[in-house]
């Protein structure tokens, strides 16, 4: 069944986000797995994503979209209170680009 047939069909609060445990309620609930099995699939898929990312590599997810790690450069900046100059350092952000799939259900 199609990922967004099954959120579609759930009883997930349009209102606030959509947890984890919810994912996971979902996969019991849709493809009869044991509430365990389901937790640590989900878990599982975001650890394999979250640990792709660390290692520098772009994350694609077809109809979805791609997650990506950027670097930012160290620039300026001020605290808003103070007015104070304070040096922001070079980090590593991660980004997310939006398929062309998913912003059209979304503007659908």
């Amino acid at each position: 069944m199609e990922a967004s047939k099954v959120l579609m069909d759930s009883d997930v609060d349009t209102a606030g986000a959509l947890t984890k445990a919810q994912l996971a309620d979902l996969l019991f609930d849709q493809l009869g797995v044991s509430k365990r099995e389901a937790k640590d699939m989900v878990d599982a898929y975001f650890d394999l994503i979250a640990q792709s990312l660390v290692q520098g590599e772009e994350v694609k997810l077809s109809g979805f979209g791609n997650f990506q790690i950027r670097t930012k450069a160290p620039r300026p900046g001020r605290n808003p209170r103070t007015g104070e100059l304070i040096p922001i350092e070079a980090r590593r952000v991660v980004t997310f680009h939006a398929s062309t799939k998913l912003k059209e259900q979304i503007q659908g």
